[in-house]
């Protein structure tokens, strides 16, 4: 009798729901297995291994900065150079005019803040599509990274930093790995268990319906570049921490890849949504992909076709998981 009454009751499984979800860990598995029976020896040495995971940490944390304005309904073109205006400003400070590294990490960090700032102010105040500002202020950073660097590579930085970032490591996996894991853990948290995050993704679904239910729309987005800001910025202090070095034209390589990987991650895990496990996981789908294909010999413009592909694809596949939820819902 209990079973019989308990039977209706139950939720059916959506397992097409569940294979979306967990399509790109799927795939990622398999490509990891290919390359693996193709380069038994290269690509499954641990050595291989870890340099991926601690590589690849500083893309895992620009991709996660750019994921809160996307969740918003915003973008953010400037993160790149957020990142080498970043880096860059602790070589200056810490290397060139000899002020201590906690010191310049944080004015590095406040700069990302008021960047943020001037991109919510711009598309805010004045109305202007965040597409079209954040471009702008990306190009005018990066003429002031070269004015402030002379357009040179500047080392000498205090090596704590690279110690704290690279050197040290655990189970031989660099620090960095679990800087950017327990980002992740945290926007995780914050998007799908606090008020904060529901406020966000209502934002990002429909701005007047959200407005008209009484949330502060234009203080999220505020709220959400400035977050942006200072994570991209702090993820060029780790960027000089894996090098020890700070390069003026470095940040712009991440840029295709951090939206490559944002796309494809709303297509996983949690499906039409950006979310920061998929972020994760897509990072690292592109990484086992370009470095397999590496050593497989392929030439080195396969990485921007690869990037370039992924971009393409992973926005046409979130759209159609968007509007499909989109009539789920209706």
């Amino acid at each position: 009798m209990s079973e019989a009454t308990a039977t209706p009751g139950a939720a059916p499984i959506n397992w097409k729901r569940h294979a979306e979800a967990y399509a790109l860990v799927f795939a990622l598995v398999v490509l990891f297995c290919v390359f693996g029976a193709l380069k038994p020896v290269a690509f499954l040495s641990w050595a291989n291994i870890s340099t991926m995971l601690g590589s690849q940490s500083v893309l895992v944390f620009l991709t996660l900065a750019l994921i809160i304005p996307l969740t918003a309904g915003d973008f953010d073109l400037s993160i790149a150079a957020t990142l080498t205006l970043g880096a860059m400003m602790v070589a200056v400070l810490n290397a060139q005019m000899g002020v201590p590294l906690p010191v310049a990490m944080v004015c590095a960090i406040g700069a990302g803040a008021v960047i943020g700032m001037v991109n919510a102010w711009f598309v805010l105040y004045f109305r202007i599509h965040s597409l079209i500002v954040t471009l702008g202020t990306g190009t005018f950073i990066n003429g002031i990274v070269l004015w402030i660097s002379g357009s040179s590579t500047i080392s000498g930085i205090d090596p704590v930093l690279v110690t704290y970032v690279v050197v040290t490591r655990v189970f031989g996996i660099p620090l960095v790995f679990y800087y950017a894991l327990t980002l992740a853990i945290v926007l995780w948290y914050v998007f799908g268990y606090t008020s904060l995050g529901r406020r966000l993704l209502f934002v990002g679904r429909g701005r007047e319906v959200a407005r008209l239910s009484g949330i502060r729309v234009d203080r999220v987005r505020f709220f959400c570049f400035i977050a942006s800001g200072m994570i991209s910025a702090t993820t060029g202090i780790l960027y000089v921490g894996t090098i020890g070095a700070a390069d003026p034209n470095s940040g712009n390589t991440f840029l295709l890849p951090a939206f490559a990987a944002a796309f494809l991650g709303a297509t996983a895990i949690n499906p039409g949504r950006f979310n920061a496990f998929g972020s994760l996981i897509a990072v690292y789908f592109l990484v086992i992909g370009i470095t397999g294909l590496s050593m497989l010999g392929i030439q080195t413009y396969v990485q921007n076709l690869f990037y370039g592909g992924a971009l393409v694809t992973a926005v046409a596949l979130s759209q159609l998981v968007r509007k499909r939820e989109a009539q789920d819902f209706s």
